[in-house]
């Protein structure tokens, strides 16, 4: 009985991200080219726990490097946006439920919250969690872990400043001489 409900609790989970990721293909007009402000006003159903926690696994899947991180061009305030408008409710209750297990798992292992834990602490919790033989921990560790480079690369500042991108390519030159 207890297997039974395990697997169907498993495959409730799967069609759940599996639905908000077929969502992902349509992305709403305010995640292209996106900058801090457009999402810094959104009010979240994120508990202040959640946030930091967020906060945490982002800046592990991109640390702050030269000139730029995760955290500094707030793909964490882009990821809570993200959930709260794309994603289902229960969606959004699994994600809550692996950040509880994330903070748990890192009180058992180093004693302290997930945010008060170094770089190579997180990164351990991490990878576990990639690897664990939970589907709903999977599936959670690769859907956070893709938005986040998502949110990254399409920031204005990355796409601006890091990319070179460009509304309209090239340059137009209206009356050219043309030798003929």
């Amino acid at each position: 009985m207890n297997e039974s409900l395990a697997t169907m609790n498993r495959r409730e989970t799967i069609k759940a991200l599996m639905a908000a990721s077929g969502t992902m293909i349509a992305l709403p007009s305010w995640a292209d080219e996106w900058t801090r402000a457009d999402v810094i006003s959104h009010k979240t159903s994120f508990s202040t726990a959640n946030q930091e926690t967020l906060a945490a696994v982002v800046d592990t899947i991109i640390p702050y490097g030269n000139n730029i991180g995760a955290l500094s061009v707030g793909v964490d305030k882009y990821l809570q946006k993200l959930i709260d408008d794309c994603f289902e409710k229960e969606v959004q209750d699994s994600i809550s439920t692996q950040f509880r297990l994330l903070e748990a798992s890192a009180q058992s292992l180093h004693k302290r919250s997930l945010k008060e834990c170094d770089r190579v602490e997180r990164q351990e919790i991490l990878l576990r969690l990639s690897s664990s033989g939970d589907v709903a921990q999977q599936d959670f560790f690769k859907l956070i872990k893709s938005e986040t480079i998502r949110g990254f690369n399409t920031s204005r500042e990355v796409m601006v400043n890091y990319l070179h991108f460009r509304q309209v390519p090239g340059h137009y030159y209206g009356c050219v001489d043309v030798n003929a």
